[in-house]
């Protein structure tokens, strides 16, 4: 039994949140399979599949001034490789997470504005 409503529970909240980790879950693994594929069977191919992988992620952090220190912390060797695709595996999925909670703002702010728009039953009918 429900004692209050929140609008945290909306259907549309848990949809946006299954579809941010749905997204950010296959973009993990896919650039978890391409950089295997790339150390066993090196390709031009793979190069440039991984390099299109890590653009997301290294827009997001040079847009946040944080790609400047992370480049420095690596060539200083404070952090290592892996170190790196941690922080890009992280911020693909901050971006991804993001983008589905934008998107799916705007999407119910759209939902609800035709609800309201659409005519109420036992309103005016048009003959």
């Amino acid at each position: 039994m429900r004692y209050f409503s929140s609008r945290t529970d909306s259907p549309l909240l848990h949809i946006m949140w299954g579809n941010a980790f749905l997204l950010s879950l296959v973009y993990l693994l896919l650039g978890l399979g391409v950089e295997l594929a790339l150390r066993y069977f090196p390709s031009r191919f793979l190069q440039r599949l991984s390099l299109s992988l890590d653009s997301l992620p290294a827009r997001a952090l040079e847009l946040t001034g944080a790609m400047e220190p992370l480049r420095a912390a690596y060539f200083s060797g404070r952090i290592s490789e892996v170190g790196v695709r941690v922080v890009f595996g992280l911020t693909t999925m901050v971006v991804i997470f993001l983008l589905a909670m934008v998107v799916g703002t705007v999407m119910g702010g759209v939902r609800t504005l035709l609800a309201r728009r659409a005519p109420r039953e036992g309103g005016r009918r048009h003959p």
